[in-house]
């Protein structure tokens, strides 16, 4: 049995080192930098996402151009790509939005093979290169080697009974697989023979009863706990662990419920040293007890030396790093467990750990005043709903809480660079509405802005060192490339990939690839020649289909000759209504609240507005009505212009005119509704 003071080991410690420790710690112990190749999602296995090439710097950045761009699946438009490509002598490899793998020669941008996927397609995260093969994965828990010179199956081995073998990029490391599972009611994180696909070893992130943690949770609520690890790990070879990052807890209706799951829920929210060669637990860290938000820090765990320590930075969806020994999983800096709201109901824990420096993000929506400046902050809070800091618990009403289980740094790659000595990460401004009303993980209110950011740490001190906001959020698959000579390269939504001065932020580049970017950016060598290769392809979070998409595979040199892409439309960042566009004049221009469309009945339901999307001229005089045979009042705020405010009785209404193009929206705390005005 795990006792607490082992559970929340995090809490304020600060290890004293001793000189050993000190001389340990200080020896040149990184993971094998990515030069010519960049042989694996992460760049290396301590996911640092670093290129030691230098040939493109700030004086010649503007040179760079398109050396070749590959549509790989011969111009697909649709589907959700989160492949990364690697690259190894002279050679990419990619996994398209069907989930098929090509390799692509990485001079010329040629097709030399492709593997078609024939159980269906599947979104992946790249595939692993080792021992002149390539792994993927299949539908149905199939993981699948290639000859990594002809894309011919050498061996499918079908491997169930652990979770969703399908999504996670897979890392190759010493004639091993390690793979993590996803989107399942329990999950695993897996080892492989690489020659075989023989099972070796796996840990589930789920402790049951009688193993080690499963006191930690009520009953037998852990066999359906959730916590997948759907990213993939970190190891260090030198130690001998892998390091895996487990996602959220889950109760019986939803992850926002854990009233029938009492305790902390081990190993949800955590990240969990295990022995490479067994699989056998060293430690964890759990960064969110009983978590009640989705808001499961699983991302790529990144290693890092500083003088003194050997870090393993953890942290993304609560904007926040607990810089951990790699060790032991103490915390060098400090890591206070301090109190936070209760609520009985949810069977909440009484405390959260929290890094003594503070987040690299905002903990609270805003609540800026209507006609104020729009957008403004970009933590405002959508009008009616109550406002609570991170971890406020909730039940039948919703609260509104930053940086939401969509924002944070949520599952994009991070990257440390050894020549800035800092830890870059893109991020999200997704506030998230939690209740037992809401469906799945909860309700991103619509009407509010989605942006985000880039931010530099210094993990010798957990201190933002720069931050730069951006148009987009950053925080889905937006994976950050640093090199030696100081460029940051990072891709966004609208499809525009961006050089930045690691040292700063400032922009120092941009190219449009005509797609939405939700992978990280790769660095390589073929003839002496310095490529950076990204592949835009877009996914729906959190912009749903109005991210542009694609299938196209870019590579990028000096005074290369392939032109830009034309320009996509841009995705929405304003959280849409639900429903279609309605004319106004087919609804005698009168929007009734509290209705569903096509039900007779009241409701308090997110599209309780019809229509929730009315369409008209300007000039036109819109009516708002309460029914009669409603019961409740009901309000409609339009937010943030604030050109209104009416709370209605029943049986009565409310009429504004509305005189210049735009779309307004507004809502009645979780009904909302839009008027697009043209």
């Amino acid at each position: 049995m795990l006792r607490r003071r082992d559970l929340l080991k995090a809490a304020a410690l600060v290890p004293v080192l001793t000189q050993a420790d000190t001389a340990e710690a200080t020896k040149p112990p990184q993971p094998e930098l990515p030069g010519r190749n960049f042989p694996k999602v992460g760049g290396n296995l301590g996911n640092q996402n670093y290129s030691t090439l230098a040939r493109l710097h700030r004086g010649n950045i503007n040179r760079l151009k398109g050396a070749w761009v590959n549509n790989i699946e011969g111009g697909a438009m649709a589907g959700n790509s989160q492949s990364t490509a690697v690259a190894v002598d002279g050679v990419l490899y990619i996994e398209s939005a069907l989930g098929n793998v090509i390799a692509v020669d990485g001079r010329t941008g040629a097709t030399k093979w492709k593997y078609l996927q024939t159980r269906g397609p599947l979104t992946r995260r790249g595939v692993a290169i080792g021992a002149g093969k390539v792994f993927t994965c299949a539908n149905g828990n199939w993981l699948i080697a290639l000859d990594q010179h002809t894309g011919q199956v050498v061996w499918e081995r079908q491997h169930n009974d652990y979770g969703n073998l399908e999504k996670v990029a897979i890392v190759y490391h010493d004639g091993r697989l390690h793979c993590g599972t996803n989107d399942g009611p329990r999950g695993a994180a897996l080892c492989f023979d690489a020659e075989t696909g023989d099972p070796l070893w796996h840990f589930w992130g789920t402790a049951a009863p009688g193993e080690l943690g499963g006191d930690t949770w009520e009953g037998e609520s852990a066999l359906t706990g959730g916590a997948t690890p759907w990213m993939h790990c970190a190891i260090d070879a030198d130690l001998g662990l892998a390091y895996w990052t487990f996602g959220n807890a889950r109760g019986s209706q939803s992850s926002q419920d854990g009233s029938q799951r009492g305790g902390q829920n081990l190993f949800a929210n955590s990240i969990v040293a295990l022995d490479l060669k067994t699989g056998e637990y060293r430690w964890h860290f759990q960064s969110i007890h009983h978590d009640i938000w989705d808001m499961d820090n699983v991302m790529a765990p990144v290693l890092v030396d500083t003088p003194h320590h050997k870090l393993v930075v953890y942290g993304s969806k609560t904007g926040m790093y607990y810089l951990l020994d790699r060790r032991d999983g103490s915390a060098p800096l400090g890591i206070d467990e301090r109190p936070v709201p209760q609520e009985p109901r949810q069977k909440t824990w009484p405390t959260q750990p929290f890094p003594r420096q503070g987040g690299w993000t905002e903990q609270k929506p805003v609540l800026q005043p209507l006609g104020t400046e729009i957008p403004g902050n970009p933590n405002r809070a959508v009008p009616n709903f109550e406002v609570g800091r991170i971890y406020t618990p909730h039940w039948d009403e919703p609260i509104l809480t930053i940086p939401g289980h969509g924002g944070g740094a949520d599952w994009n790659h991070q990257s440390y660079s050894h020549r800035s000595g800092l830890v870059y990460t893109g991020f999200g401004y997704v506030a998230a509405a939690h209740s037992l009303t809401e469906a799945s993980n909860g309700l991103r209110p619509p009407g509010e802005y989605m942006t985000g950011g880039i931010v530099a740490v210094d993990p010798r001190t957990n201190r933002v060192r720069w931050k730069k906001r951006m148009p987009y959020s950053l925080a889905h698959g937006n994976g950050i490339l640093t090199t030696a000579s100081d460029l940051l390269f990072i891709g966004r939504p609208d499809g525009n990939l961006l050089c930045l001065d690691a040292q700063n932020g400032h922009e120092l580049w941009r190219w449009q690839t005509g797609a939405a970017v939700s992978s990280s950016p790769i660095a390589y060598e073929v003839d002496g020649e310095q490529y950076i290769a990204v592949y835009a392809g877009g996914t729906g979070i959190p912009y749903g289909n109005s991210a542009p998409r694609g299938d196209h595979l870019w590579a990028f040199k000096l005074s290369g000759d392939q032109p830009p892409a034309a320009t996509p439309p841009p995705p929405v960042i304003r959280r849409p209504v639900s429903g279609s566009p309605v004319e106004g004049s087919t609804v005698n221009n009168t929007v009734l609240l509290g209705r569903v469309m096509g039900q007779s009945v009241e409701s308090d339901a997110v599209n309780a507005v019809t229509p929730t999307h009315l369409r008209v001229p300007v000039g036109t005089t819109v009516t708002f009505v309460n029914p009669a045979d409603n019961a409740k009042v009901h309000r409609a705020t339009q937010f943030f212009e604030g050109l209104f405010d009416i709370a209605l009785e029943p049986g009565e209404s409310y009429q504004y005119t509305f005189t210049k193009q735009g779309e307004y929206f507004f809502n009645d705390g979780r009904p909302a509704g839009k008027v697009e005005v043209y």
